[in-house]
């Protein structure tokens, strides 16, 4: 499904959408999926580009421990929804497709998806997408060292500057994984790192 955003060769080859009406014999929830699937192709491509790799790179984020939770999923949900203004049902569609595109190309792709969202937003874009990822990541209560390191990557390749960087993870101090694991060890849970 992305590719069609990414490669607008696989576009021409697609058909067109699906019509507003659940196939004979067929569930509800399949004409509710076409629907969605018809509305993201009606967005004029540079939008829907821009929708599907703001979504892939928050399922990078949420996978780098090799497990998106349902609350990550959830915060996954709501950014799309609240930055890109998809409706509930869109953001849950976009949502799973990506978790699916991380899931099973995660890694071949994620720099080529993180490189298409740069070339398509603006210096400000990239900043939330970041700020995101470890808002993402701190959705269970905890960012791992391995959600650290993806969100770490992603700013790389967004050319985010380390001052930048560091800014927005100060935002995330208290959910930092080696933050807490300090605080246990010391029993007090008032210690800066």
């Amino acid at each position: 499904m992305f590719d069609r955003f990414f490669h607008p060769a696989h576009a021409a080859a697609t058909p067109p959408p699906v019509p507003d009406v659940a196939p004979p014999g067929g569930a509800g929830d399949t004409a509710t999926v076409r629907r969605i699937v018809a509305k993201l192709e009606a967005m004029p491509p540079d939008q829907a580009r821009f929708v599907a790799a703001s979504a892939y790179i928050l399922a990078r984020a949420a996978n780098a421990d090799m497990q998106i939770t349902d609350d990550e999923t959830h915060a996954i949900e709501l950014e799309l929804a609240n930055e890109d203004e998809l409706d509930e049902a869109t953001a849950v569609l976009v949502t799973e497709m990506a978790k699916l595109q991380a899931k099973t190309v995660g890694g071949t792709e994620d720099y080529v998806v993180t490189r298409e969202f740069k070339a398509i937003s603006t210096a400000d874009q990239r900043v939330r997408i970041v700020r995101a990822c470890f808002a993402i990541g701190a959705a269970s209560g905890t960012i791992s060292a391995e959600e650290t390191a993806v969100v770490n990557e992603i700013a790389g390749e967004l050319d985010i500057d380390a001052a930048t960087l560091n800014g927005i993870r100060a935002e995330f101090h208290e959910q930092l994984s080696s933050v807490q694991a300090i605080r246990r060890v010391t029993g007090d849970p008032g210690q800066t790192a």
